[in-house]
């Protein structure tokens, strides 16, 4: 069985910018037990605090979960009781000028700039700007009905494909598109992984819900990484109640 178990965090365990409930904290406090885990997702690491972190035990198998938050542009362990970043692959001033005025220029042009705001749409994160189409406080439910089957942000992503073609943007979340320097996205990530664990990649097994080409898990398959597409959270704690009876 794999070594370690890399997920998905908004749409595989927990709603979009939500915490995961009780019972996912309970299936990943178990996971940690016989397996190391790591988070790869487009948010920040403070979301990652709130949404995961906040509901976990706080002791020792911290020690073998592993953050890769904006996209795996940032890596934390836990290392003497708190979280230290290892790495992190930050925008410079000129850089996020630029992106943050092609973000704008593709969505005015798209033609799918939102009525209502819920928050700001565009988010420096440091090394991720993203784009959230309903602002970042939008309300799930909004959020679930606005772009169900990724038209409309695969509209903006071919404007911003153009206008930023050294940088890698992808889509992210439920109505988010994130923009990182080139080549780095999840599968990025899975290779830090690789080379800072120590674990090869045929011992890693990727869990997410959009490992569909265009989706923002896409690059992690095709690292070689076996993955398991999942359809919600609940699938989710299926797949993992699995891996801790095999490997428990």
């Amino acid at each position: 069985m794999k070594q370690l178990i890399v997920f998905d965090l908004d749409g595989t365990l927990a709603p979009s910018k939500s915490s995961i409930d009780g019972e996912m904290a309970s299936l990943l406090t178990a996971l940690l037990g016989v397996a190391k885990v790591a988070i790869i997702s487009g948010g920040g690491f403070p979301q990652f605090k709130t949404q995961l972190v906040a509901n976990l035990p706080q002791d020792e198998r911290l020690a073998d979960l592993s953050l890769l938050p904006t996209c795996g542009t940032r890596f934390y362990k836990y290392e003497n009781g708190d979280w230290t970043l290892l790495y992190a692959e930050d925008f410079s001033a000129d850089e996020k000028a630029r992106i943050i005025s092609s973000l704008q220029k593709a969505v005015d042009e798209s033609g799918f700039a939102a009525a209502h705001l819920w928050g700001e749409a565009i988010e420096d994160r440091g090394s991720q700007i993203t784009y959230s189409a309903l602002g970042q406080e939008a309300p799930l439910a909004e959020k679930q009905t606005w772009d169900p089957d990724f038209s409309k942000r695969k509209a903006i992503k071919a404007r911003l494909d153009t206008m930023l073609p050294d940088f890698s943007v992808n889509l992210g979340g439920t109505t988010s598109i994130d923009i990182t320097k080139p080549g780095i996205d999840k599968a990025y990530g899975i290779r830090k992984l690789r080379d800072i664990l120590g674990i090869p990649i045929a011992q890693m097994l990727y869990i997410g819900d959009a490992l569909f080409p265009g989706g923002n898990d896409y690059p992690a398959r095709e690292t070689g990484a076996d993955c398991i597409q999942v359809r919600d959270v609940e699938e989710t704690k299926r797949v993992i109640e699995a891996i801790v009876a095999c490997l428990g």
